[in-house]
């Protein structure tokens, strides 16, 4: 069975001398890996097609229920030059094609997480403010898949509340929160942030100006809560810019 899709490269890992397995997120099959033979020997635009961060129109051959299809063609509709001749912005991006993957299960047919990355990319590119865009894209991320963290009100009754418990993945009013040992207490700043983030649309984020300890605020309440869930640290984030 063939099928045909767009998608953007989000890793490769080498197979044997010259193959290479894969991995997409595409718009009609989810997260998608696939064998690709010999892109390593060939001088093509089919190898240059596989490198992450590049955006093409894919076709790939394999029973519906294969978990390796092969790749057969691989048309580049967008390269993101740009993202990827920057090292810090290449970070940035990594480390959120290594949140996608931990959180959107495979063959996950919607979407919406690849039309939220596509872009994200697309924002990242032609604007500055690339950790605002990057936390909007993780709180969004969280809240397709689920894991939103709870910062309007209390998780358990409903009642407001501003301290947050990563154990429980909420803030918790003071009736409900005893015998239990706080994360962090949220300025309402953050919390507004948040929910300003969540109600609007990508191309209206230049229209909000956050302080910047604001933003890294938030930010740190995001990762710590992924980390949490995840039981794991990004690996991104071992590398750091010159």
């Amino acid at each position: 069975m063939l099928q045909r899709t767009e998608g953007i490269v989000l890793k490769t890992n080498p197979f044997g001398e010259a193959d290479l397995i894969v991995t997409h997120i595409t718009k009609d099959c989810g997260i998608v890996k696939t064998f690709a033979k010999s892109p390593r020997k060939i001088k093509s635009s089919f190898g240059s097609s596989l490198e992450p961060l590049t955006y093409s129109k894919i076709a790939f051959w394999g029973r519906e229920d294969s978990s390796l299809p092969r790749l057969v063609q691989s048309d580049i509709v967008y390269p993101f030059h740009s993202l990827r001749s920057s090292f810090n912005c290449f970070l940035k991006v990594s480390e959120i094609f290594e949140l996608t993957i931990n959180f959107v299960p495979e063959r996950d047919t919607s979407d919406r997480v690849y039309s939220l990355l596509l872009n994200t990319l697309l924002s990242m590119e032609s604007d500055g403010h690339a950790g605002l865009i990057m936390l909007y894209y993780k709180l969004k991320l969280l809240e397709i898949t689920g894991y939103l963290p709870g910062l309007n009100s209390c998780g358990r009754c409903g009642r407001k509340g501003n301290v947050f418990y990563l154990s429980q993945g909420t803030v918790l009013c003071g009736r409900c929160s005893q015998d239990r040992n706080p994360s962090r207490s949220l300025s309402p700043a953050v919390i507004s942030l948040c929910l300003n983030l969540l109600g609007w649309e990508m191309n209206k984020l230049g229209r909000i100006k956050p302080a910047e300890k604001i933003v890294q605020e938030l930010t740190a309440l995001v990762d710590e809560h992924v980390k949490y869930i995840t039981e794991r640290t990004i690996r991104t984030r071992a590398f750091k810019v010159p």
